[in-house]
This record gives structure tokens, C-alpha cells and sequence, in this order.
């Protein structure tokens, strides 16, 4: 971070706004503004300190926030360092592939399959697709990248009988939905999703170079052909520190 840009910014103290909150400002817009590279580390407690002559706590209090908020994060003995920022998904109200949405945030997305098989079904899993008692499901486990930064992990259930062929697939090439598309009777017309924060557990520390401490936004997708029969059962845990989600909402009604 160069100490030029803190130099042409200050904090008031006239005013009632929390110092921590000013300091915040100015770093966030320095992000913001392409002053501070991705990667690039910024100057210490000490050195904010003594330069906007704060206190060490004030300082420390806007850099955590930044830090949850996924602008900065730390490196233990190494310092604070700005963040790629979070890919902003609209996925949540439109359908379409992993790789498409990547693609059009100008990410670089790839997969990796960790688990490719056909089980039998959970309860849950057999609800979800109305599968009779004796149906198989083909199982999918995928580690999703951005840039060849793991986002989000992907457990997928098919009906068997119905999509038996995308075992021919590989999807670490070809994305599940392009693969489902070339039947009507599996291509995905519409989906119903479930939207939840939850706490990391031991896959996702693993696999998404997680902490305890980060969040993770749970989507459960169940997504439907044109006939309103229900082809895929999805869970996907994505990364909270570095994804946001985009809704749009209507009223329906044509202003006046």
C-alpha cells in the first residue's frame, strides 16, 4: 500500500462519526479505486496508528472489519494483505451453469470431481427426486475453482434411470447442465432454491482452505424439467469471504 495515497486522505475528529469507521472509508476506497493491488500488503497497526495518530484499537477495529467483509485478510507473522474481491453471483434468480456465470464476472472457473458413482439414495435425496424405493441415484462431488481459488464444494444426485448417460460425461470438462441439456426430459427448466448461512465443517476447511471462523452460504437446488419432473438435487457450500449474491425483485406493477 503506498503511503503517498494515505497521505492525500485524513480523518476529522470535529465530526460524529467513529474514527474507526473514517479509517475504514478511506481504506476500503483505495480498494475500490485500484490504489492498493490485489495481494499487495497494507501498512501495520503501528504505522496507521502513528500516522493518523489514533489509537492501535481503532486501528485494529476497522482493518477486522474489512477483513470479515472480505476486503483484506491476515497472514499470521506476515501481515494484512487486500483481497481479490468477492464474485458477485446472479445465479440465485436465473439458471445457468458454474462455468457461464465465471465467465461472465471474468473469472476463470475449472472442477474437480472428487466423487463420481452410482449409490443408493438417502431419504432425503429419494423425496427429493420421487424415487421409488429400489432407484439408484448417481452421486457427484465437485471442488469448484475461480482462478484456481476453491469457492464453492457441490454434492449432486441425478435419478439413475433418468440420466444414466451422464456417467459418459466428463465434468470436469463439460458442465452438468450442458450435459443435462440434451434431452427435454432432463434439461433443467426451472429450480427451487434454499438459501442458508451455515458454519464450515471438516469439508469445507479441507477443501475450501477454510477456517472455523468463516461462513458459508448453503444453497440446496432442486431443479425440475419442462415436464415438472425433478432431475437434480443439489447441495452447494460457497465460500463467504469470497462470494456475494445478487437478487432482483419486482413489484410486477408498471410505474406510473
Amino acid at each position: 500500500m503506498d503511503k503517498n495515497v494515505l497521505d492525500k486522505a485524513g480523518l476529522d475528529k470535529n465530526v460524529p462519526i467513529p474514527l474507526y469507521f473514517q479509517l475504514k472509508e478511506i481504506i476500503l476506497k483505495g480498494i475500490k479505486e485500484g490504489d492498493y493491488e490485489v495481494g499487495s500488503v497494507i501498512p501495520t497497526e503501528l504505522e496507521l496508528s502513528e500516522h493518523f495518530e489514533i489509537s492501535r484499537t481503532t486501528v485494529r477495529q476497522a482493518i477486522t472489519e474489512l477483513v470479515q467483509e472480505g476486503w483484506l485478510y491476515r497472514v499470521k507473522s506476515k501481515g494484512t494483505f487486500v483481497s481479490r474481491p468477492k464474485i458477485n453471483q446472479n445465479f440465485v434468480q436465473a439458471i445457468g451453469s458454474f462455468n457461464e456465470q465465471m465467465i461472465q464476472v471474468g473469472r476463470n472457473p475449472s472442477t474437480e470431481v472428487l466423487n463420481f458413482e452410482v449409490v443408493e439414495p438417502s431419504d432425503d435425496v429419494a423425496d427429493a427426486l420421487q424415487l421409488s424405493k429400489d432407484d439408484k441415484a448417481i452421486y457427484i462431488y465437485r471442488r469448484r475453482f475461480a482462478d484456481g481459488m476453491p469457492i464453492v464444494m457441490v454434492k449432486t444426485y441425478l435419478s439413475y434411470n433418468k440420466c444414466a448417460f451422464v456417467l459418459n460425461h466428463d465434468l470436469e470438462k463439460e458442465s452438468l447442465y450442458s450435459a443435462l441439456s440434451k434431452s427435454n426430459q432432463t434439461n433443467v427448466g426451472k429450480v427451487h432454491r434454499q438459501i442458508e448461512a451455515r458454519m464450515p465443517n471438516e469439508e469445507d476447511i479441507k477443501y475450501l482452505d477454510l477456517t472455523k471462523n468463516h461462513a458459508i452460504q448453503q444453497f440446496i437446488t432442486v431443479g425440475y424439467n419442462v415436464f415438472d419432473e425433478p432431475i437434480e438435487y443439489s447441495t452447494a457450500r460457497y465460500r463467504g469471504d469470497q462470494n456475494t449474491f445478487e437478487i432482483t425483485i419486482s413489484t410486477g406493477k408498471e410505474s406510473s
